[in-house]
């Protein structure tokens, strides 16, 4: 994260994509111990030349996430967010719904874990704690949903968040993301279920 890098960066982007500018460019990670301003710098030029359009980052942390808020004119964060994963629901989540900073959920099925993958440890999460969410999400598909249209729906019901991001590797797999714009919304009781399944966690740091 300095002005420098992403300079150059950005550059080496749009010349392997054949193209004058990027809709949307964000910092992958990023501390507090980052040079912020440098980096802000960096994204204010970029969008002054007409290189990128809006910029965003990528992180869970809060303190970072405040403190983009309020030195800089970001567009989107992207952040874990699941059934198992409900940190960003205590600072971060209501901070950015008020800026109307987009945010984009990474991570809404837990690496597989809320759909098909045996139970295990997860964030603070025990291994039984994980397979009580996995059941969760389980009981309330069925017919209308499968279990990772049912934990993506969990995600974009989610108040300030704008849009999930799931990792795909199959057709099989792409075709169930494509029908969640297709499945019924969560009903209150089924969210209301689904938050109650597990305790929810906080950031530790």
């Amino acid at each position: 994260p300095h002005k420098h890098y992403i300079i150059s960066a950005v550059e080496e982007s749009l010349r392997r994509l054949n193209t004058s500018y990027i809709d949307l460019y964000q910092l992958h990670g990023g501390t507090i111990h980052d040079p912020l301003d440098d980096t802000i710098d960096a994204f204010e030029s970029l969008q002054a030349a007409g290189k990128i359009r809006y910029y965003g980052i990528s992180s869970i942390r809060p303190n970072v996430i405040r403190e983009y808020v309020k030195r800089s004119h970001i567009a989107s964060v992207m952040m874990q967010y699941s059934v198992l994963d409900r940190r960003a629901e205590e600072t971060s989540l209501p901070l950015l719904q008020e800026n109307d900073i987009a945010v984009l959920a990474r991570g809404s099925l837990a690496g597989g874990l809320l759909v098909n993958k045996p139970a295990k440890t997860y964030l603070n999460y025990t291994e039984d704690e994980v397979r009580k969410a996995s059941a969760a999400v389980q009981a309330i598909s069925g017919m209308s949903r499968t279990p990772a249209q049912t934990a993506i729906r969990f995600a974009l019901q989610q108040r300030g968040i704008t849009a999930a991001i799931t990792g795909i590797r199959t057709m099989e797999q792409l075709n169930d993301v494509v029908a969640v714009t297709h499945t019924p919304l969560l009903t209150d009781n089924e969210m209301t279920f689904l938050r109650a399944c597990i305790p929810l966690n906080y950031y530790e740091q």
